[in-house]
Parts: C-alpha cells; sequence; structure tokens
C-alpha cells in the first residue's frame, strides 16, 4: 500500500480532519492534502512525526510493512 493511501488510512481512523493534522505538523491544510494525493512525496521528518503521531512504525507508513508496530 502507498504512503498516500497509508497516512489517509490512519487520519481517518484516529478521527483528524485534514486541517487538524497540518496543524499538529505545523503546516497548511493544502500542503497536508498533496501528501495524501500522493502529488508530493512526504518528507523524513514528517514521516517521522506522523509515525509518533500515529504510533506506527515508519516501514509501515511506507508499506514495507503490514505490521504497524514498532520494533522494539
Amino acid at each position: 500500500m502507498a504512503t498516500y493511501c497509508r497516512i489517509r488510512e490512519l487520519r481517518e481512523k484516529h478521527g483528524f480532519t485534514q486541517r487538524e493534522l497540518a496543524q499538529q505538523l505545523g503546516m497548511l491544510q493544502p500542503q497536508y492534502f498533496r501528501y495524501e494525493q500522493g502529488t508530493r512525496d512526504v518528507p523524513t521528518e514528517m514521516l517521522i512525526r506522523l509515525a509518533d503521531i500515529y504510533q506506527v512504525s515508519i516501514d509501515y507508513l511506507l508499506g514495507q510493512t503490514d505490521n504497524p508496530e514498532r520494533a522494539k
């Protein structure tokens, strides 16, 4: 599954709007929208912050695994 699908799925699962999540990430909603649409790559720093917010691994966000658990 592509990164943009994963971050949208997680946002919806956690009940955030794009605007709310963009505020948590310190950006405007249109910029975050582009990440979810796949028209902009998600920078590493944002991947780290999203993984922290959702408590999942970066590998999960990148679609490298279907297991969202972080390594211990």
